[in-house]
């Protein structure tokens, strides 16, 4: 990424750790204690900020949650059209989501492809009772009627566009940009 196509920075460190502080308070506000909680985060950035949040959470409150990390790429309608080879890893996902309250995080929702393909991977692997979804970003622009339950800003986009979140843990920095596509 080059300085020529970053448009604006929406997030630098400061304002992300608070967007995700916020989250998870509306988490816990929502929270009722009728069904056990867990929080999976979507491969890649959503296992981070899922693990973020449940440290937000820990601090404050006193919940038993279990957390996962779920690759969904093979439920993607769109995977085969790109034409490309799928980087795949394994899930850690080491109990069952059976009768569960699941809080989906991911980075970025866009057309809602992502978030569809990891609610069918989830609904193989059992029946939970409610799932969820959290979003660091929602750019807008969705090709499916899906919407996050928990959302850190929406940043209205053109399809020329692209928001390009960076977290410590795999970039050395935090912070989500709107950049211009090459």
């Amino acid at each position: 990424m080059t300085k020529e196509n970053i448009i604006h920075t929406i997030m630098d460190d400061d304002k992300l750790h608070k967007v995700i502080k916020r989250i998870s308070s509306e988490i816990i506000a929502d929270y009722k204690g009728i069904y056990k909680l867990v929080i999976v985060g979507l491969k890649t950035r959503g296992e981070f900020l899922a693990n973020r949040i449940i440290e937000e959470i820990n601090s404050s409150e006193n919940i038993e949650i279990e957390t996962g990390v779920l690759d969904a790429t093979l439920y993607r309608d769109d995977f085969r059209i790109n034409l490309k080879v799928p980087n795949i890893s394994i899930d850690d996902m080491p109990f069952s989501i059976d009768d569960k309250k699941i809080i989906l995080v991911d980075d970025v929702v866009f057309t809602g492809r992502s978030i569809l393909a990891a609610i069918n991977a989830l609904m193989d692997r059992g029946r939970p009772k409610i799932i969820q979804f959290a979003a660091l970003i929602d750019r807008g622009l969705r090709e499916l009627p899906v919407k996050p339950d928990y959302v850190g800003e929406v940043v209205k986009t053109l399809p020329t566009q692209e928001i390009r979140v960076k977290l410590s843990e795999i970039d050395k920095e935090d912070s989500v940009y709107l950049i211009e596509k090459n």
